[in-house]
């Protein structure tokens, strides 16, 4: 009989202690926090810039959110990545509840550590940068949040990759069989990092080539087909 939960049965996991929470507990915990994160992050948005465009103010709030999971989250991760299956904190129940879907997390994996290292310790902090430089109306915030987000698409898109790989050429899972395990923690929260830095990416990248168009144009003298000095 397997001393844990996770797939494969047969992974390693010393020291292995079992989640002290519910699934339920795990997940409205996790709600609620994110919950207040939100409407604080709502509260100061619109107490700095009354008039914020709702794009605007729906892309603070994401890049707001990821930072904080990214820093917090994912960091303490990273952190403690060699004794995660041991610990009994919120953190670490956390981990283990989301590593049902996805065992990697309680078995020292070098690729899970080091994509997990640049999210909390690179895109984490960055993403506060991009909340702040869109409140602000900065000019560079166009350029960082191509690059942000970016990156967080990057690391999801291997994310998937090395794991269908294992399955479709080792035949090695990671997910405990329960459709809300794969379906739910693995394809589904982590397709919101896919399908959010893409609309971003895309956004950055329209509106950083609309305005090298006009600087083009006004370095060849004409502007909306008109010449100006």
């Amino acid at each position: 009989m397997p001393s844990h939960p996770y797939y494969p049965p047969t992974a390693a996991m010393p020291n292995y202690i079992p989640k002290d929470k519910s699934t339920l507990e795990l997940l409205s915990i996790f709600t609620i926090t994110c919950s207040a994160i939100l409407a604080i992050t709502h509260k100061i948005t619109l107490a700095n810039r009354p008039q914020i465009p709702k794009s605007d103010l729906l892309t603070t709030l994401w890049f707001v959110l990821c930072g904080f999971i990214h820093l917090i989250l994912e960091g303490y991760y990273s952190l403690n990545f060699l004794t995660l299956a041991s610990q009994q904190t919120l953190l670490a129940t956390l981990w283990k509840e989301y590593a049902l879907s996805d065992s990697r997390y309680l078995v020292p994996n070098n690729f899970v550590l080091c994509m997990e290292s640049v999210t909390a310790f690179l895109w984490g902090p960055l993403s506060f940068l991009v909340a702040y430089l869109v409140v602000s109306e900065h000019r560079f915030r166009y350029p960082v949040q191509g690059i942000v987000s970016l990156g967080q698409l990057y690391g999801d898109v291997l994310y998937f990759g090395i794991a269908g790989f294992d399955f479709l050429v080792f035949g090695i899972e990671y997910s405990r069989p329960e459709r809300g395990y794969f379906w739910g923690y693995f394809v589904f929260l982590n397709a919101i990092w896919i399908v959010v830095p893409i609309g971003l990416l895309w956004q950055s990248v329209v509106v950083t080539g609309r305005a090298f168009g006009v600087v083009q144009k006004i370095q060849t003298g004409f502007v909306d087909g008109k010449k100006v000095l």
